[in-house]
């Protein structure tokens, strides 16, 4: 079903800084209906991945205390260890200042990333200067 023709489950987005300000839970999905969400081992604060979630992916996350993803490559809901093994069990979520961000708080059983690391985040850049080395940098 596409997201033109299904029933909001959330209250939609306030206008400017009325969503900044909101106590309530109002996310902001894109144009695609997807929030970014992601995910940081409750315990050692890492960042473990990103993924994204629709509507639906959201509310069952809630209801389930499990971590449950959209899949925009196979067009589908992901619930996170159902294949691999590796479940995350949410703690807590979190929205940024304009709610377009989601951040599960999660215990995760194994490697979160699928090439079995504990997090997706293993690249590490050192040297910031090769990354556009043509721009102009501040005094």
């Amino acid at each position: 079903m596409s997201q033109a023709n299904k029933t909001p489950i959330f209250p939609p987005p306030l206008s400017g800084s009325e969503q900044d300000e909101t106590t309530s839970f109002r996310p902001r999905f894109n144009s695609d209906g997807l929030v970014a969400a992601i995910a940081q081992d409750v315990s050692s604060n890492e960042v473990l991945m990103l993924a994204w979630m629709n509507e639906d992916a959201l509310k069952l996350t809630i209801e389930t205390g499990r971590a449950v993803y959209w899949s925009r490559s196979r067009n589908q809901l992901w619930r996170k260890g159902d294949t691999s093994g590796a479940y995350q069990y949410v703690e807590s979520i979190h929205t940024d200042c304009d709610q377009d961000a989601i951040l599960l708080k999660v215990r995760q059983t194994d490697g979160a990333c699928h090439t079995g690391r504990v997090s997706c985040f293993y690249r590490q850049i050192t040297d910031l200067s090769t990354l556009n080395p043509t721009e102009d940098k501040p005094a």
